[in-house]
């Protein structure tokens, strides 16, 4: 059966006639018994007092007393001895008692009235009760035809209610598969399949965002890579042509390191965003990362007259990837010796708080509009208004690095003027 909607509609229907079913057996078993002894014991009662009505005034008191049972009990009774002759009218009723059981309650005339017959105590009379039975099994077809029916129809509502909006996230997501990224499930409901319609509308989400920057990132990468190798072209053309071989071939060494600091940022833009399972995970022992990527870092301060300070609060141990880390940290430091005025200072200040670690690094330099600071962490994005390597040397991917590095970690990396300079914290649970 390929149609999950019948099959929900079919089991529902299913539950639902099982369940009466066992109702119906339970009730009937549990009380049947009391209810076949409450008519036992009526019918008894019945006799006694037809018995003691005849002994007591003959046929002239069994006759008012057998019509008051037939108007209260609306059927006719008859007093039968043990041969079968009634003791009203003496006529021979034996053939009332020989009538054959029915398969589905007592003995049934032709008429279609059922006979009761049930014997006195001592076993001298028979009272006969002939009574038309008040419903027919037949007569309650149409009701349960009807029953049945609304049962289905409502199996059938429920089936569509769930399946319908099934059906809806199934043909958004063959739409998102054929390329169709702007899809998505238009859906209210609260239950477990308004919770699927979310998160497949989160999922869209973030790779339709994750798709448009890879597609920015390759355009930047063509736009970056263009000017480099237009410039490597001419230092090539100019090698062979030029009187000062040297000066030329240093140009093209220049612009061949130029291209490889390209590549290699991104070289780490892609192990940043790479396979978790290819991540080492480990207690990190984050003081030493600081002081480490300060003692590398500093004969690049010292080139740029400027100076590094590491403000260590110990802040212990971290769980993470100790490469990630650490490159994400001294990508930051880079960022700020680049842009630190001469004789200035450079503090790397590191603390606890609460469940967090904080690092920021702080410089004194121009700083950077506000209206620019969310930008920041984007590939290849530099405040200049050129669309080519600044004269800080840098290309654009430093802190766009150590953003997607501090964001595997599940942290946070944020920007803001620190008035003067610029400050970079970088946020990682402890």
């Amino acid at each position: 059966m390929r149609s999950l909607s019948l099959r929900i509609a079919l089991a529902s229907l299913g539950t639902v006639l099982v369940s009466l079913a066992a109702f119906l057996v339970t009730f009937f078993w549990m009380t049947g018994p009391a209810f076949d002894r409450f008519i036992q014991h009526f019918q008894t009662q019945l006799v006694e007092d037809t018995v003691a009505a005849y002994e007591r005034g003959g046929p002239e008191a069994l006759g008012p007393h057998l019509a008051r049972l037939d108007r209260s009990l609306e059927a006719e009774h008859l007093l039968l001895d043990a041969e079968g002759h009634s003791l009203l009218d003496g006529t021979d009723q034996s053939a009332l008692l020989a009538l054959p059981a029915h398969r589905f309650g007592p003995p049934h005339l032709a008429d279609g009235r059922g006979v009761l017959v049930q014997a006195s105590a001592d076993g001298r009379y028979r009272l006969v009760r002939l009574a038309v039975p008040p419903f027919d099994v037949w007569d309650f077809a149409p009701y349960y035809a009807l029953i049945l029916a609304a049962i289905a129809g409502l199996s059938w509502m429920l089936a569509s209610g769930i399946v319908v909006p099934l059906r809806e996230v199934a043909a958004a997501v063959d739409r998102f598969g054929r390329g169709d990224l702007t899809v998505r499930v238009a859906s209210t409901r609260r239950d477990e399949i308004g919770q699927l319609g979310r998160a497949f509308n989160e999922m869209a989400n973030r790779t339709e965002t994750l798709l448009a920057a890879e597609r920015r990132l390759l355009q930047d990468i063509s736009h970056e890579l263009r000017s480099p190798l237009a410039r490597l072209h001419i230092a090539v053309e100019l090698a062979r042509t030029a009187d000062d071989r040297d000066a030329a071939t240093a140009r093209t060494q220049k612009e061949v390191d130029r291209l490889s600091r390209l590549v290699g940022s991104l070289i780490e833009v892609t192990r940043a965003e790479g396979d978790p399972s290819a991540r080492r995970i480990e207690a990190v022992d984050l003081s030493a990362v600081l002081r480490g990527v300060v003692s590398t870092c500093t004969l690049e301060a010292e080139a740029h007259q400027c100076r590094l300070r590491l403000d260590d609060a110990g802040v212990g141990i971290v769980q993470g990837d100790p490469e990630l880390l650490q490159r994400a940290i001294e990508n930051v430091v880079r960022n700020a010796i680049r842009y630190a005025p001469d004789d200035t200072e450079v503090v790397v200040r590191a603390t606890r708080v609460r469940a967090e670690v904080l690092i920021s690094v702080r410089d004194v330099g121009p700083g950077v509009p506000d209206e620019l600071l969310h930008r920041l962490t984007q590939p290849f994005f530099r405040v200049e208004d050129a669309r080519d390597y600044s004269p800080s040397g840098g290309v654009g991917l430093g802190l766009s690095i150590a953003q997607r590095a501090v964001q595997v970690h599940r942290g946070r990396l944020e920007v803001e003027n620190a008035r003067p300079g610029l400050r970079v914290t970088i946020a990682i649970p402890a």
